[in-house]
């Protein structure tokens, strides 16, 4: 992991009996905000930002659940499937907790209040389908989707809402499951007109993947 030069801040928001969020503070002023999902990953990936020629990055991070059947309820809108029964009322209580309680408090913890264009929302894996679900139910918000290695449980609606946020996608060759989840999303966003990046890169589904490729997203959205 890089080191850190700016601050990591955790505070823990009264939801679901104590939800806990993690920012990343740049050293600098931010320029530009990234909201994440799986926050005690993705916040602490401010380092690898740091080393790169970007503008001051905020990363506002709201923690996963341990379960993972409750995280991906959480994290998709999809279908129920024989494997995973879908639970609409917990999507939206977090969807909710998401976009108004976390922006909320990054406001008034940080006065970090930046428009669309300089706001990404960004998620690997399972909170990959929660990033392309905040940015297609909030382009107003998230001017920007990052999303790595998509799980399949939300896949492109057959009417794709509009306007759309820009979206970059990667996936790695070593993970065709997640590969084909982001080229159909790429395909569906591009047939409706959406500013689109996919990279197929040779890789695997972890943590140095998606880091690695961590910056080229912030450099694309936000970069000089």
């Amino acid at each position: 992991m890089s080191r850190i030069v700016g601050q990591l801040v955790t505070e823990t928001l009264d939801y679901d009996d104590g939800r806990q969020v993690t920012a990343y503070v740049p050293p600098s002023p931010p320029e530009a905000v990234v909201f994440a999902g799986d926050g005690q990953l993705i916040a602490s990936w401010g380092g690898v930002l740091e080393a790169s020629d970007l503008p001051p990055t905020m990363i506002i991070g709201a923690h996963r659940l341990d379960d993972e059947t409750l995280r991906l309820q959480e994290y998709s809108p999809g279908a129920s499937t024989a494997a995973f029964a879908f639970d609409p009322e917990r999507f939206a209580a977090h969807e909710r907790f998401f976009v108004e309680d976390v922006r909320a408090w990054a406001q008034a913890r940080f006065d970090v209040v930046l428009p669309a264009d300089r706001t990404a929302v960004f998620g690997v894996s399972a909170s990959g389908e929660l990033a392309l679900a905040m940015g297609l139910r909030h382009p107003d918000i998230y001017g920007a989707v990052f999303c790595a290695s998509p799980g399949g449980g939300y896949r492109p609606p057959a009417v794709m809402p509009s306007p759309l946020p820009r979206t970059y996608l990667v996936a790695g060759t070593l993970e065709p499951f997640f590969l084909e989840n982001a080229t159909r999303w790429a395909g569906a966003l591009r047939d409706a007109g959406a500013d689109v990046v996919m990279n197929e890169r040779v890789g695997t589904h972890g943590d140095a993947f998606w880091q690695a490729e961590f910056p080229l997203m912030v450099a694309w959205a936000f970069g000089r």
